[in-house]
């Protein structure tokens, strides 16, 4: 996650008018570490961030596994700077694994069989509170996820904004879904890692909160009951940030390609400064059934993008390319205002011909070298020539 958020906290006053305009955004990215003759990954993340580091600072850290590594941008008013960040910090992370004889690998599972049974969780305190607390559960916790953060400082309006995003969020894991593969399993479902998530109840989606008070009084009883580990810092997938003036959404597998996160990260902008007005007009949100929404979870989790899910508004079976269609004439406006429309509409074009990140790593599973092909096809993608200043390597 992002270390002090100083670079987010800039008083308004000092912003330039298309700053105000134009709200600011950052993603966090987490990778893992994959041997690229066994293909397996490989627990090293504390050696590798120690070599980032020099590069780019804190924009690099440590994460839950030691098979993983986690990226974060600065924050940026435009999808072209947004881009150029995502592409240095990948570039220095890149730089950094291969430094250790490893390769950058981005998808939201392990794709083969760690050598280890179970995760090699880092040296955190909190990590260590999460293993006392849920115990065998976190035996296969190594995912990794893409998080995008909006500028909105005002809590009790991001609150309220996260009740409109919410029947949106089933949408987001089909558009980004990317783990089909576990541990040298064949899931059968395009997300995996939002299946292992889900069986957290301190996961998935935030439940309606008619207030940021009823929120924060919704979080520290989670906590009490032990099922959310910290009531100030809850793991939903849409969140105000902790320490940041930002809206977080959460609920996303780590894409391989940059511009497919450059892309839904412009979309996930454009909705939540368009909800934002909506909670301005006096909307606190449409109260969405739950048991409906992790319903829609579950299927968006199974199908991914070519499938069929659930439009929990009007509780219908809906494909993923109509309700995309659908979220995208919601917000329009806003993507034609921030000159995001072409890049929004050429990432679904580009969903539609090449399919999803778990549609890929099926086409290659279906070469001769099965789930070796899938690892080498993540790894040349993760460091693909589109990172400008980064060759792609090859792999062994």
């Amino acid at each position: 996650m992002y270390g002090t958020g100083a670079l987010w906290l800039r008083d308004a006053e000092a912003m330039d008018a298309q700053e105000r305009e134009i709200p600011t955004v950052g993603v966090e990215e987490e990778y893992f570490l994959v041997d690229p003759v066994t293909r397996s990954v490989v627990s090293a993340g504390p050696r590798v961030v120690a070599r980032a580091v020099l590069e780019v600072g804190d924009l690099v850290s440590e994460e839950f596994t030691g098979y993983q590594i986690e990226v974060k941008t600065r924050p940026c008013t435009t999808m072209g700077e947004l881009r150029a960040e995502l592409v240095r910090v990948r570039a220095a992370a890149v730089s950094a694994a291969g430094q250790e004889g490893l390769r950058l690998c981005a998808s939201g599972t392990p794709v083969t069989a760690p050598v280890d049974q179970a995760p090699d969780v880092g040296d955190h305190p909190r990590y260590r509170a999460g293993l006392k607390q849920y115990r065998a559960m976190l035996d296969d916790f190594d995912i990794s996820a893409f998080h995008a953060h909006v500028y909105l400082p005002d809590r009790e309006q991001a609150v309220l904004a996260g009740n409109h995003l919410r029947p949106w969020l089933p949408l987001l894991v089909a558009l980004s879904a990317n783990s089909p593969f576990h541990h040298g399993i064949d899931t059968g479902y395009a997300s995996w890692r939002s299946v292992i998530r889900s069986r957290f109840p301190c996961l998935g989606p935030p439940p309606y909160a008619r207030s940021l008070a009823h929120h924060e009084q919704l979080a520290a009883a989670m906590a009490a009951s032990e099922a959310m580990l910290n009531a100030g810092m809850p793991y939903w997938d849409i969140r105000p940030h902790p320490h940041l003036p930002t809206l977080e959404v959460r609920s996303m597998d780590v894409l391989t390609d940059v511009d497919d996160t450059v892309a839904l990260t412009a979309l996930i902008r454009a909705t939540v400064v368009t909800v934002a007005h909506r909670v301005e007009e006096g909307d606190r949100g449409p109260q969405v059934c739950s048991e409906l929404l992790r319903a829609a979870y579950w299927r968006a989790a199974r199908d991914g993008w070519t499938g069929s899910g659930i439009d929990v508004l009007t509780a219908t079976p809906m494909s993923f390319a109509d309700q995309a269609a659908q979220l995208v004439a919601y917000v329009r406006p806003v993507l034609e205002r921030y000159n995001d429309l072409d890049l929004v509409k050429t990432f679904l074009a580009r969903l539609n011909t090449r399919g999803s990140g778990a549609d890929l790593q099926h086409s290659w599973n279906g070469t001769q070298a099965g789930l070796h092909a899938v690892v080498d096809g993540l790894i040349q993608a993760t460091t693909s020539p589109s990172i400008k200043g980064t060759e792609p390597l090859t792999v062994q």
